[in-house]
């Protein structure tokens, strides 16, 4: 599903326009993604949980030239789903 059948499917499941259900899903991703970059942690209950986590400086090997090269440490956005949608899943 990518986001304009998303929209299409909040829209037709809530009785609102497509604008309207557009509109909440740019301000929903727009919040996780503000509440991210501050470092905090978004939690929807049985849903799942986004985080950040901090990825450690290391070294690596380019591929094509079998060289060693150094990676810098970057902070990652992760996702842990919750009880009730790994429940729904399997």
């Amino acid at each position: 599903m990518n986001k304009t059948e998303l929209i299409d499917h909040i829209a037709s499941k809530s009785d609102i326009s497509k604008a309207a259900a557009g509109r909440a899903l740019d301000a929903l991703i727009g919040a996780v993604k503000t509440t991210l970059k501050k470092g905090g942690t978004v939690t929807l209950v049985g849903f799942g949980t986004f985080a950040v986590t901090a990825r450690a400086a290391r070294t690596g090997r380019n591929p094509r030239t079998g060289e060693t090269i150094k990676i810098k440490k970057a902070k990652v956005p992760k996702f842990r789903p919750g009880k009730a949608l790994k429940d729904a899943v399997n």
